[in-house]
């Protein structure tokens, strides 16, 4: 590692005042916003490092007594040097270079109702998407056609205006981004006139969109890439699809399984039957066991919905409701007391109190 003297070109005697006036001197010159030498950043790092040691009074004397003294020598020396760069030379100083006008377009959130039936295999819409696309006529670059960017002539294509800033050493100098170009380093002198030299217009485009199997309520889904185009025709952000399931009169979800109640007539819960319903995605034969009690559940194994990440399906699970009928004519009043004078039930009792039949219902889908 060069001698910290050396690097300043003072004596081992020089007094804290001519090592400053040395420092200055020399950060003037080797500055990277000022000198475009390919050596000037590291000779600048070095300066600033040599300055820092030997203008602390307890550094420059373990420094003077050797690195066996215990001085922090080498590459690791360099501890203060960000904070001093940025404290005379602003946190842009060691930036170079003018910014591109084309930036990334802000990711999109659009919500999308499908229905239950419509989770089962999944579906397909055509979505149109009120967003910012690339402009037609300049094809993103944003001046009038025909036309191009032309060099800023006042900070010269860099993007950066140096000013000199009066600090504790001195008049220094600093960057900020060009007031003209806003650090672009080019102007257009003749912005398109159709997207007023943003590079991107307000249209509708329809996206089209495959959503899964499974989904549900409040899931996202990202779509990469189909949000809107950046300024300057930059690139496109990202589209986010929140999905919302439509209620169902009939049928309600618990996972991938899919709930409904069948109301069966008293004598077809004794006697059982067969019967048909429709389900959403066709009809489905259910068996009525003979002694069938309301509350019971019947389950249809692999018609409830698609899993989302996985194969196979859920189940359709149906809780019967027994149903009394209230409105009988006379015959059929006799059917029922020569039934019960055959059947000799118990008398009513009281017992236990047990829950509705909606309660159980839930309670045993639940735990089927």
């Amino acid at each position: 590692m060069a001698d910290h003297y050396d690097v300043l070109g003072v004596d081992k005697s020089a007094t804290p005042e001519e090592i400053k006036k040395a420092y200055r001197r020399l950060a003037r010159e080797l500055h990277p916003d000022v000198n475009s030498a390919p050596d000037a950043e590291e000779k600048f790092k070095a300066v600033t490092h040599a300055y820092d040691v030997l203008s602390d009074p307890g550094q420059r004397r373990d420094y003077d007594r050797g690195p066996q003294q215990g001085f922090p020598g080498g590459q690791g020396g360099f501890g203060g040097f960000g904070d001093i760069f940025e404290t005379f030379f602003g946190a842009q100083g060691g930036s170079r270079g003018p910014k591109s006008r084309e930036e990334r377009g802000q990711d999109a959130l659009l919500r999308v109702e499908i229905d239950l039936g419509e989770v089962i295999f999944g579906t397909h819409r055509d979505l149109e998407v009120d967003t910012a696309v690339v402009c037609e006529t300049c094809n993103g670059s944003c001046c009038q056609p025909g036309t191009s960017p032309v060099t800023c002539d006042i900070c010269g294509g860099s993007g950066q205006i140096q000013r000199a800033v009066r600090s504790l050493l001195g008049n220094v100098m600093t960057s900020a981004p060009c007031g003209t170009c806003r650090g672009y380093g080019t102007v257009i002198p003749a912005p398109c006139v159709t997207c007023q030299g943003q590079g991107r217009v307000r249209a509708r485009r329809s996206i089209p969109v495959d959503i899964p199997a499974g989904v549900d309520t409040g899931l996202r889904l990202q779509l990469i890439g189909q949000g809107e185009v950046g300024p300057a025709g930059g690139p496109n952000g990202d589209l986010y699809l929140e999905m919302k399931v439509r209620h169902h009169d009939i049928f309600s979800r618990n996972g991938d399984d899919i709930l409904c109640t069948l109301e069966v007539f008293m004598w077809d819960a004794v006697l059982g039957t067969t019967s048909s319903v429709t389900a959403l995605d066709g009809d489905i034969e259910v068996e009525i066991k003979p002694g069938t009690q309301s509350a019971e559940i019947i389950t249809v194994k692999g018609r409830g919905i698609t899993h989302l990440r996985g194969q196979g399906r859920g189940d359709l699970k149906i809780g019967v409701q027994v149903t009394t009928p209230t409105k009988l004519d006379h015959k059929q009043k006799e059917l029922v007391k020569q039934l019960a004078k055959a059947h000799k039930y118990p008398a009513p009792n009281l017992g236990h109190f047990q829950q509705g039949l909606f309660a159980k219902l839930r309670d045993r889908f639940l735990n089927v």
